[in-house]
């Protein structure tokens, strides 16, 4: 069976989409490990909740060799790791053993409002301060930069006139857990195909 580790740092709402897209049988899949960059968060309690396994490498105690303790969890163990919401910076040589196999859930409408610092209500708030008229979110492979790597999914979200950022990151967030649990179903299923920058989805 295909094997996945999420990453996270949060109350694990992404998480949670995981869990019940492979309770429903949406996704042929196992996870195998639930990894946390901060103690205490909800995503922990979530997994616990389902007799997931838990691993906790603070990002203040690990500082930058958190991606060495991943790897001793994940190398040779899962097909796949899956950031959902998890902040910490990857090292380049646990990228490169997971070549294409880490994916990750922004946000937005990759490349807007993305990169360093772009994370949480900053993303919404950037996209409402822009004016755009629409914003999402998506799913895209990681690589060495930062939002950077191919992508594999997107949704898009209008932005209200009477949006704030909270009200357009709940709006995003119901895309979201639909749009990364679909993302996994997929690989899973061995129907993405990359070539350079762009992903082909079989049967889709």
């Amino acid at each position: 069976m295909y094997k996945i580790a999420v990453l996270v740092s949060g109350s694990g709402s992404d998480l949670q989409s995981i869990i019940d897209a492979v309770e429903s049988s949406y996704v042929n899949c196992s996870i195998k490990a639930v990894i946390s960059d901060k103690p205490d968060v909800y995503a922990l309690e979530r997994a616990k909740s389902k007799g997931i396994e838990t691993y906790v490498f603070d990002r203040k105690v690990y500082g930058k060799n958190i991606s060495e303790e991943i790897l001793k969890v994940t190398e040779g163990k899962v097909d796949l790791i899956v950031l959902a919401g998890f902040l910490s910076i990857l090292s380049e040589k646990l990228i490169k053993i997971f070549s294409n196999k880490i994916i990750n859930i922004h946000p937005s409408l990759i490349p807007s409002f993305c990169g360093n610092g772009m994370y949480g209500l900053k993303v919404h708030q950037a996209a409402i301060d822009y004016g755009v008229k629409f914003s999402g979110c998506t799913v895209h492979f990681v690589d060495e930069g930062t939002d950077t790597g191919a992508i594999i999914l997107q949704q898009v979200v209008p932005v209200l006139e009477n949006d704030t950022a909270e009200t357009l990151q709940k709006r995003v967030l119901e895309e979201e857990h639909k749009i990364l649990p679909k993302a996994v179903k997929l690989l899973a299923e061995g129907s993405v195909k990359i070539d350079g920058r762009k992903v082909y989805i079989g049967g889709v």
